[in-house]
């Protein structure tokens, strides 16, 4: 066994850009190199949903609006574990407290409140009752609902999918170009990989300011996973 070109091929796998260019350079090719890049995408339909639901409130001085604000937090929290909920979806994704100011011409600015944020980050897993849960937190107390933000909890198998399709492309890419060269392909040099699947983060919330007539309808639709592959091939 050439052990030299077997760890070529296995770094190629995990150096990136010019590194794996200069590792490949390492190998000995005989006949004509070819570098091709192939993509390789399948959809599946997400499996999990990720929102963001936060409270607001306001008061004249910083304990009440914090006091206010855990009180109705409180309330949040227990309508999600009434709905379910697992407390390891539960996280808490920002906290603050800030004074409100009143701006005068030629004076100098004046608190008038101050305004208490909570935030949480929750994961749904029966993606059905996102909408009516969501309507739940808005008569708990959320005033601010982010997202949605669908995803695969466990991408492996679609992106191992994703992975042979991108492989076949490239290699029949690379017959198209040995044919076209009069050549044939020897061997696979090197493989490497890019992209792969990362969710969207959740998008910046919106305000909830009364419960909706009807409950709110999520459509998931479906994700994409791909990826990148860039092969190295021998033509002789």
């Amino acid at each position: 066994m050439n052990y030299r070109l077997l760890s070529a091929a296995v770094l190629a796998m995990a150096l990136p850009g010019a590194a794996l260019a200069d590792e490949v350079s390492t190998v000995p090719i005989a006949g004509t190199r070819l570098d091709v890049s192939a993509d390789g995408q399948v959809t599946r339909a997400p499996d999990i949903v990720t929102v963001s639901a936060g409270v607001v409130t306001q008061a004249s001085n910083a304990a009440s609006a914090m006091a206010e604000n855990a009180k109705r937090m409180a309330a949040t929290v227990a309508a999600l574990k009434r709905a379910g909920v697992a407390d390891k979806d539960i996280r808490t994704a920002s906290l603050s407290l800030q004074p409100q100011y009143r701006y005068t011409d030629n004076q100098p600015p004046a608190i008038t409140g101050y305004q208490a944020s909570n935030s949480l980050t929750v994961t749904f897993r029966d993606i059905g009752r996102t909408g009516a849960i969501l309507d739940a937190l808005v008569a708990a107390g959320v005033n601010q609902i982010g997202g949605p933000d669908f995803a695969l909890e466990h991408p492996d198998a679609a992106l191992d999918e994703a992975r042979v399709q991108a492989v076949q492309k490239a290699r029949a890419k690379a017959e198209v170009y040995a044919k076209a060269a009069g050549l044939s392909i020897k061997r696979i040099v090197a493989i490497g990989e890019s992209g792969g699947y990362s969710p969207q983060p959740p998008r910046p919330m919106m305000m909830a300011m009364a419960r909706a007539k009807e409950a709110t309808d999520l459509q998931p639709g479906e994700e994409k996973i791909g990826v990148t592959v860039n092969v190295t091939f021998e033509l002789q």
